[in-house]
């Protein structure tokens, strides 16, 4: 389970399919009341509280996104006083939860610099793969791969890949599209490689 404080009223947790796994919960579990998913929700209250002090209690609002190979991504906002949410009606330590669930088909990763993007490249022109679409938000670079860049590949093994040099992308695709810089539009591993790998 790895934790990041987005907002003031706002964090993510990402949990591979192996935490998953491990907690004997499936992606079906999510959206049944049963025991083993409100541990995984204390759980997740109990860690943002230790980690990063992020206290909540009240209704608090839950967006899950499943991304294909890679595990499930958990937005947690705080609730606040409001027409919809009256506070004073709940009582302390009380949460309540409005979830939502989202498939994203695409593997998104995120790396820390454009070198790890580079390091990158040969085992993915390995395992022939060569498309995808390049982009840049602060300070990070993002790699989208699409379901045509997928096809006949062993996704099992590219995530084991891309979890070497990046970890996934928890930001939306959206927000990336729209306020940061397409680096590459196409057929990124191939660009690169020819870049950086090919023999002069």
């Amino acid at each position: 389970m790895r934790l990041e404080r987005l907002a003031i009223d706002k964090f993510k947790v990402f949990l591979t399919f192996d935490d998953m796994e491990e907690r004997g919960i499936t992606k079906e579990d999510l959206w049944q009341d049963v025991p083993k998913v409100h541990d995984l929700f204390r759980d997740m209250m109990l860690e943002a509280d230790d980690e990063l002090g992020f206290k909540v209690d009240g209704p608090i609002a839950v967006e899950v996104f499943a991304m294909p190979a890679q595990g499930m991504v958990f937005i947690v906002t705080k609730g606040t006083q409001s027409d919809e949410y009256d506070t004073e009606d709940y009582e302390d330590g009380f949460i309540e939860m409005q979830l939502t669930l989202d498939e994203i088909d695409d593997i998104f990763y995120e790396f820390k610099s454009f070198e790890d993007v580079v390091g990158l490249i040969p085992r993915l022109n390995a395992i022939d793969m060569d498309g995808g679409e390049l982009y840049s938000y602060q300070d990070r670079f993002f790699l989208k791969l699409s379901d045509d860049d997928l096809e006949q590949i062993n996704e099992d093994a590219l995530v084991a890949i891309l979890s070497e040099f990046g970890s996934p992308a928890t930001i939306s695709f959206h927000r990336i599209a729209e306020y940061g810089k397409k680096l590459i539009e196409s057929n990124t591993i191939a660009y690169l490689f020819q870049t950086f790998y090919a023999p002069k």
